[in-house]
């Protein structure tokens, strides 16, 4: 069994500390290797990875706890729960690493990829694009294998002739774009709506037909401002929510 290893974090100071902490440290926790070991480093040694006080990081494990993936016992230590809820409310707090931590630790499967016109809801963000690449993939619970979301990516073709689908089963969207393409990302603009399911919808997450699910769209610009993706996920509606953290200045 191999050491559980964390992983680095450029920390943003406009954001919380320990909340960019727990977001990273949950990413790597749901995308641990099968044989990493379920116990972490000390509370001393992950501070000083992340490079932060003790006290911030006990915050951030204290998040982590009530979120129902870790266990901390006085002198034994902190471990990884073996059945940690895949499930958990979707935060959204400004900070890449954290949506690439709530799209880590769920089996995913590309469903098809391509070049394919831009569809009309989507042209505003493609100016002067005909074309864009397309990767469509079904995301189900690591440990169930039930049906969670379902999503579709629109990047640019120069973008996405660089994207080999197989990591797309390994690693989300924005991990890929970042730091496997390159793409130096500026930020990423969210929404969520409620919507009903539609034929194609009901059959992936298999649900009833014009059921509610949550439609999320994510918009992401590179530094020049360019669009380079647009992600379109349908999420089942009983499987979850979604909270909004907004901090005061």
């Amino acid at each position: 069994m191999t050491a559980f290893a964390p992983d680095s974090l450029v920390l943003n100071r406009k954001l919380p500390l320990w909340y960019q902490v727990s977001q990273s440290l949950r990413a790597s926790i749901l995308g641990r290797t099968p044989d990493a070991s379920l116990r972490l480093p000390t509370e001393e040694q992950l501070a000083a990875h992340y490079g932060v006080s003790v006290l911030t990081m006990r915050q951030a494990l204290k998040e982590l706890e009530e979120e129902g993936l870790i266990s901390r016992h006085r002198r034994r230590g902190t471990f990884i729960e073996p059945g940690a809820r895949r499930s958990s409310p979707r935060r959204l707090l400004g900070s890449i690493d954290a949506i690439v931590a709530q799209q880590s630790g769920e089996r995913t499967t590309v469903l098809g990829h391509g070049t394919e016109p831009v569809p009309g809801e989507l042209a505003e963000h493609f100016p002067g694009t005909p074309e864009v690449a397309v990767f469509r993939r079904l995301r189900a619970d690591g440990e169930s294998g039930e049906p969670t979301n379902w999503a579709e990516n629109a990047v640019l073709p120069e973008i996405g002739a660089g994207i080999d689908p197989a990591d797309l089963e390994r690693w989300p969207m924005t991990k890929v774009l970042r730091d496997v393409v390159g793409v130096r990302i500026s930020r990423i603009t969210d929404t969520v709506e409620a919507r009903l399911a539609d034929p194609e919808t009901a059959h992936l997450l298999q649900v009833p037909l014009l059921s509610p699910i949550l439609h999320y769209t994510g918009v992401t610009y590179d530094e020049d401002g360019r669009v380079v993706d647009v992600a379109r996920i349908r999420y089942r509606g009983d499987r979850f929510s979604f909270t909004v953290t907004v901090e005061a200045q």
